[in-house]
């Protein structure tokens, strides 16, 4: 199942946002440096990936059909970014080893900034989950940002986390939000079915945009786990005894949610001790988060105090 925003031909949701912006760039006022904020998942990428696919095959055959807002696979822009190979386009994310964006990737990006243009298209960069940029790569950052290169634009990510003023000030911010009907509408169209029939409402509620719900049935297939009959409890014991966090780095991120759903889900005034656990391992989540601390002695400490002697 392809779910990655980089996959998704077609827009089901932020029309309006993505309409507005794309008569923006047509009366040559889009802003080159723009920031998409919202919660982690509710379609910032992709908006961005459909802004970038309509800039960039303007002039090709095949180009973005803007009536149905929709990218045409046989388009030749689209398959360049596909294959990590267009020339006006450059993707800043963490790497799959480290937990924020480092100073090295961002002085590539410099060197390919000053390096000549093959075509006469605009540049443009795509730097994703902007909250991991670290203090030096920020300020690397700020010198390319407030003399940007001619027909050069930075499409910033910000998962609704705080960054740092001196970034946000030179960009303009555009808020990307979704009530729960569409998050729920939008899942069901990219997965051609009704969540309801695939995870239990639980989950359905505390993960409530797209990305959150189509990660959470890419896990599922990905490990062959029930989630519309499993429990929480059962679901967070499985994941911890058979160590699936040490297989992919992205289900580290989906038990710190699902120990925030248990204890909100299970918290009462009358439970003492579960209100101090709750207290004791959202401290420990974060400072684990923040110091890059080891997350397995983390969770199995919340398997024997919440999970088995809970």
């Amino acid at each position: 199942m392809k779910i990655e925003p980089a996959n998704q031909l077609k827009l089901f949701t932020h029309n309006k946002q993505f309409n507005h912006l794309a008569n923006l760039y047509n009366q040559n006022k889009l802003p080159n440096k723009i920031i998409f904020s919202g919660e982690k998942g509710i379609g910032k990428c992709t908006l961005s990936y459909h802004l970038i696919n309509f800039i960039l095959s303007a002039d090709e055959e095949y180009s973005y059909d803007l009536e149905n807002l929709l990218i045409n696979e046989k388009n030749k822009s689209f398959k360049l970014v596909q294959n990590k190979s267009n020339p006006n386009f450059i993707l800043i994310d963490v790497n799959e080893e480290k937990k924020n964006i480092d100073i090295d990737q961002i002085r590539n990006l410099i060197i390919n900034l000053n390096k000549s243009s093959f075509n006469n298209k605009p540049r443009i960069i795509l730097i994703d989950n902007i909250e991991l940029l670290n203090v030096n790569s920020v300020n690397a950052l700020l010198k390319v940002l407030e003399e940007p290169n001619d027909n050069t634009n930075f499409i910033l990510i910000n998962n609704n986390k705080k960054i740092l003023s001196t970034l946000k000030s030179r960009c303009l911010d555009f808020k990307v939000k979704l009530s729960f009907n569409q998050s729920i509408d939008t899942t069901n169209n990219i997965l051609d079915n009704d969540i309801h029939n695939i995870l239990n409402e639980d989950l359905i509620h505390h993960y409530s945009t797209p990305g959150q719900l189509c990660n959470l049935i890419k896990f599922q297939e990905q490990y062959d786990i029930n989630l519309k009959d499993i429990n929480l409890k059962e679901l967070i014991y499985l994941i911890i005894k058979d160590k699936l966090y040490k297989k992919d780095k992205l289900i580290i991120g989906l038990i710190y949610l699902l120990i925030e759903l248990y204890f909100r889900l299970n918290i009462s005034v009358n439970n003492v001790r579960l209100f101090d656990l709750q207290k004791y391992f959202l401290n420990k989540i974060k400072n684990t988060k923040k110091f890059n601390l080891d997350e397995e002695s983390l969770f199995m400490e919340f398997e024997d105090k919440v999970l088995i002697n809970g």
